[in-house]
């Protein structure tokens, strides 16, 4: 996924990355890291520009040479906000931070949060929990005070066929895995920040693992499933994310 430097996709939850406490080291090193993609976005957008100039001149090597350089910038960029995003992602999310059944987008933009929900998503109905509670802000630091990731978690959530709630404080979706309706009672049942790691040290969060360990479960327990029982998964999957793959794709073609 490629995460333009645009109004759209640079707004994230909250003023601070952090929703705690957090060491001035810390923070200075998620915002070097936003920095850096920035500064990459800068030298990608000239490079397109001086090739588009080159091009319209005549020199057709010069042209190429410069949107390659340009490519070159964007796919840093890429990766210093994965890196960003990463490191957010772990510091708000370990063992400690939140309780087991909730994850926090701060500090995420809009279409990085959009990616871990989703992959929050398949690894808590994989491993049998029937909710969670997702952290999206209240927009306070938005401009014109606009929630952005919230109608984004509202959207994957209809595509995916899952019921939710906006919990009391605005700032904090309720979300059914099961598909069913929302238990009000269980949906005001949260169990709030903690503000120490256990030991002192941020740890990966319940169990939750990166895309690529997700990927190999997955592949086996479809490995267990033979016959019908396969071929009734694989359905199931299809129907479940190729609208979501359809719309992600009709939003890329409109960039």
């Amino acid at each position: 996924m490629s995460y333009e430097m645009s109004t759209q996709h640079t707004t994230r939850v909250g003023a601070r990355p952090f929703n705690h406490n957090q060491s001035q080291a810390a923070e200075e090193e998620y915002d070097r890291l936003r920095d850096l993609a920035r500064r990459e976005a800068q030298k990608r957008s000239e490079c397109f520009a001086k090739s588009q100039q080159a091009y319209s001149n005549g020199d057709g090597a010069a042209a190429h040479a410069l949107s390659q350089e340009g490519k070159d910038h964007g796919a840093k960029m890429e990766q210093y906000n994965k890196q960003a995003s990463d490191f957010i992602f772990r510091e708000n999310n370990a063992d400690g931070r939140v309780p087991p059944d909730t994850i926090d987008l701060h500090g995420q933009f809009v279409e990085e949060a959009e990616d871990i929900l989703e992959q929050r998503i398949r690894y808590a109905q994989s491993h049998g929990e029937n909710h969670l509670h997702v952290i999206v802000g209240k927009g306070n630091h938005s401009a014109n005070h606009v929630q952005k990731i919230k109608p984004r978690v509202e959207q994957v959530c209809r595509e995916l066929g899952l019921q939710y709630h906006t919990e009391p404080n605005e700032g904090r979706i309720y979300v059914n895995l099961t598909g069913g309706a929302v238990d009000m009672q269980q949906a005001s049942n949260w169990g709030g920040y903690q503000q120490s790691y256990p030991g002192g040290q941020a740890q990966q969060s319940h169990g939750y693992q990166p895309q690529h360990q997700q990927q190999y479960h997955h592949q086996q327990q479809q490995q267990q499933h033979g016959g019908q029982g396969q071929q009734d998964e694989i359905e199931k999957v299809v129907k479940k994310f190729l609208p979501r793959i359809i719309n992600k794709l009709l939003r890329m073609l409109c960039h």
